[in-house]
């Protein structure tokens, strides 16, 4: 099976950027338009594009969904969307127009009886963002650090029934200092579910490395940014 590559869009203030470990104070924007810039991975030969509302994320609403929609309708490709989903209204509201995945992160650690029962509600359509820091779940745009480890979270979404988890490795986001695979493959190992690593890849040997493991897939986003590589060459790599 080939590994997935999901190139990113994180939007802030109707623009394309990258924050720096997550920190909102350091931002680069790459872009003004989030649909162009999908436009653009779609005609590169992308299969799924991961999105993600920074402005939803730190204050627990929809704001940028507006261009999330637009790729889901406009583009043929699968987008998964993260950041401010904090009730089924917001769940409903993607998939009912075109998202085919939608991902839940604070929700999780704050209120894991809904993220269950929204993970048996709709199965497949529902990724649990799984976003660490020294090995516990961090929340609301990295800015709380809970006391919940996130392999327990991630065994506990497991046997609830989620298909599919993203594990962000904080310290290695937006670094390029290369991917945690090691707390990525036991994340896997653990919970037996597809998971798509997120954070630190850099290179086509980080790739290379992924692709060994039985990680499902990996989030690409500052490596193509600062172009690093490209996304035809990183497809073509996972698919030796």
């Amino acid at each position: 099976m080939n590994m997935t590559i999901y190139p990113a869009i994180d939007m802030r203030g109707g623009n394309c950027v990258r924050l720096l470990q997550g920190d909102y104070n350091k931002e680069t924007i790459y872009g003004d338009s989030p649909f162009d810039m999908a436009k653009r991975f779609a005609a590169d030969g992308a299969n799924w594009i991961h999105m993600v509302d920074l402005d939803g994320a730190k204050d627990g609403k929809r704001v940028n969904d507006r261009f999330v929609i637009q790729a889901a309708k406009e583009l043929s490709v699968n987008i998964q969307i993260g950041g401010g989903i904090r009730s089924e209204a917001d769940i409903v509201h993607y998939l009912e127009n075109g998202i085919t995945r939608v991902i839940i992160g604070s929700i999780a650690v704050s209120n894991p009886e809904f993220a269950i029962e929204m993970i048996r509600k709709y199965a497949g359509k529902i990724a649990v963002g799984i976003d660490a820091k020294n090995g516990y779940v961090a929340t609301h745009g990295w800015l709380d650090t809970s006391e919940v480890k996130a392999i327990e979270l991630g065994k506990r979404f497991a046997d609830a029934g989620a298909e599919t988890f993203i594990f962000t490795d904080i310290a290695t986001d937006g670094t390029l200092s290369g991917p945690n695979i090691a707390a990525v493959v036991e994340l896997a190992e653990v919970t037996g579910k597809d998971v798509i690593a997120s954070g630190g890849v850099s290179s086509l040997a980080d790739l290379r490395a992924l692709k060994g493991t039985i990680v499902e897939g990996a989030i690409v986003g500052k490596a193509l940014y600062e172009n690093r590589f490209t996304l035809k060459e990183a497809l073509d790599e996972v698919k030796k």
